[in-house]
């Protein structure tokens, strides 16, 4: 069993170790260098680093969609869950 890394633009990375699809700091849409758009991809958890736009902005959308789990500090994951409905935060 393998990892896989593959960088998504500016910050954002997809992880695809043992089954399990993560994202960390995604901002694909408005980013110029992504390979891929936030409707493109799934993810199982999405990471973030920190609270700037360039880090969350596909955040809500993606786990709103795929249902995935965003780890954060938990001023973050308290703003994504009261403001932009994301369920599963830890």
């Amino acid at each position: 069993m393998g990892t896989e890394l593959t960088w998504l633009g500016h910050g954002s990375w997809q992880i695809k170790s043992g089954g399990t699809n993560l994202l960390l700091d995604p901002f694909l849409d408005d980013n110029p260098s992504a390979p891929v758009k936030a409707s493109d991809v799934s993810a199982d958890y999405i990471l973030v680093s920190h609270g700037h736009f360039d880090h969350v902005a596909d955040v809500a959308a993606i786990a709103n969609r795929t249902g995935a789990t965003m780890v954060a500090i938990f001023e973050i994951a308290e703003w994504f869950s009261k403001n932009h409905g994301v369920r599963q935060t830890i």
